[in-house]
């Protein structure tokens, strides 16, 4: 493992504000709630906030945290009106609102609809009421089931656990299966430090296959020549860890690798440089574990470890 500087803190050694940036900064990308709430007496308000996550799919919770001003300790508006009415509608936005997201986010008076100021259509929710977004691809009611304040100090957290009643997908956006959300097409947003957001393009999206069922052998089995390659990344090497003992290639699986186009023209250039050419079969290893040929970078690398 190359050697690595760490500056190392505590939360009592800085300033909250400079903890706060440390913090945002580094717990991101965050994915935001554009929270619509409503007060007792019928003022809507509309609200993003990035410290927000799905905590349970049965029941269906969903959570987020509207901060007390640091200067003051005043709380949000959205944390009254949940307070005095106990329902919310968390907007899902996209990268085509993103700009009227934040726009919503301006510490208006109580009494101002963000609705009008963001430019945003209100539509009436079905079992809750604070209206929805209908800009928003995603929206989800909500009874707030507990606040829980998280702690005393200027600008701390309140947590809002929100039990989802009912929730509206657009159409245009679901998989082929009707099952979610399809990331190919839903330009998410999310939050990082400072002015910083992050954007899901079809450019930025990856897969990683989840661990089988039965269980991948794991790094500490992986040969040792394998296992330390300055070649090779912990992704790469996760990935071939992933592969199931009975599933690892036979002699005979090694040796048909030769036969392969590219392997066999390696093996022939570097013929005189057994070094070199396992240099490059290891790079054109790591090629395949990025194509998600597993199987066939396990051929090679086995075969390098015989010496090619």
């Amino acid at each position: 493992m190359p050697t690595t500087t760490f500056r190392t803190l505590a939360p009592a050694d800085l300033p909250a504000a400079d903890w706060y940036q440390y913090l945002i900064s580094a717990v991101a990308p965050r994915p935001i709630a554009f929270a619509s709430t409503v007060s007792a007496g019928g003022h809507v308000n509309l609200s993003p906030f990035s410290f927000f996550n799905l905590m349970s799919a049965n029941p269906p919770i969903l959570v987020f945290s509207p901060a007390n001003r640091a200067r003051d300790n005043a709380e949000k508006d959205t944390l009254h009106n949940v307070r005095e009415v106990p329902e919310v509608v968390i907007n899902i936005a996209d990268y085509a609102l993103v700009e009227q997201l934040s726009l919503a986010s301006a510490e208006y008076p109580a009494d101002v609809n963000e609705f009008g100021k963001a430019g945003l259509t209100e539509l009436p929710a079905d079992l809750v009421r604070p209206p929805r977004v209908a800009e928003c691809p995603a929206a989800f009611e909500c009874v707030v089931e507990q606040v829980i304040e998280l702690g005393a100090a200027q600008g701390h957290g309140n947590l809002v656990i929100c039990r989802v009643v009912k929730a509206h997908f657009r159409e245009e956006l679901l998989l082929e299966n009707g099952h979610g959300l399809d990331p190919r097409k839903f330009t998410a947003i999310s939050r990082l430090g400072g002015d910083w957001y992050g954007r899901v393009t079809p450019e930025t999206l990856f897969t990683v296959s989840r661990p089988n069922r039965r269980l991948g052998i794991g790094f500490d089995a992986l040969p040792a020549n394998i296992r330390h390659s300055p070649l090779l990344s912990g992704n790469h090497l996760a990935r071939l860890a992933n592969v199931e003992a009975e599933a690892l290639p036979t002699a005979a699986d090694i040796e048909a690798i030769r036969t392969e186009p590219m392997a066999a023209y390696l093996l022939n250039k570097h013929r005189a440089d057994s070094a070199e050419s396992s240099k490059q079969l290891t790079l054109l290893a790591r090629q395949w574990l990025e194509d998600g040929r597993v199987g066939e970078a396990w051929q090679l690398l086995l075969l390098t470890e015989a010496g090619a």
